[in-house]
């Protein structure tokens, strides 16, 4: 069996990572909000993402079944409950969401979230305010509690 390498990442989770007798490392990004990226790393680049998939708290438990570990969700799922206070999750928006202005959603008043950046076509938008507006595509990075992250997602449409 492989051995899994865990690193925290404060505020936002934890990373797991091991690699594979066939070559490739393999890593799980379990973050706060129970949101999970599924990465691949370049052979070539160990410090390179090769491929990303973005998976929902129920996506990721739906693998892990497939993949006959339901252990190790559930071990994913305690080590995210463990950090408490303040967390960061990047919510990548999904294709079909309508543009709305941060202030029409009233992330911060519905969720006590807030918007700290904007992640756009490879550029990065610090401190957005009230009037920015959130498109399809977007990535938008937010902070507060776990539960006001799994809320804006869902008002979000994630």
């Amino acid at each position: 069996m492989p051995e899994i390498h865990q690193t925290p990442l404060p505020g936002v989770g934890v990373r797991f990572d091991f690699l594979c007798r066939s070559g490739p490392r393999v890593g799980v990004i379990a973050r706060t909000s129970g949101r999970r990226e599924l990465l691949v790393y370049d052979e070539r680049d160990p410090d390179a993402v090769a491929s990303r998939v973005d998976l929902s708290a129920e996506e990721a438990l739906a693998l892990a079944e497939a993949l006959g570990a339901e252990g190790v969700a559930g071990q994913l799922d305690r080590l995210s409950s463990l950090i408490a206070g303040l967390a960061v999750d990047w919510l990548p928006l999904p294709r079909d969401v309508p543009v709305r202005t941060i202030g029409q959603l009233e992330l911060r008043r519905r969720t006590g979230v807030s918007v700290v950046a904007i992640l756009r076509d490879g550029e990065a938008q610090p401190a957005p305010g009230p009037e920015d507006e959130l498109r399809p595509g977007d990535t938008v990075v937010m902070v507060g509690t776990a539960e006001g992250l799994r809320a804006a997602a869902e008002l979000l449409g994630i």
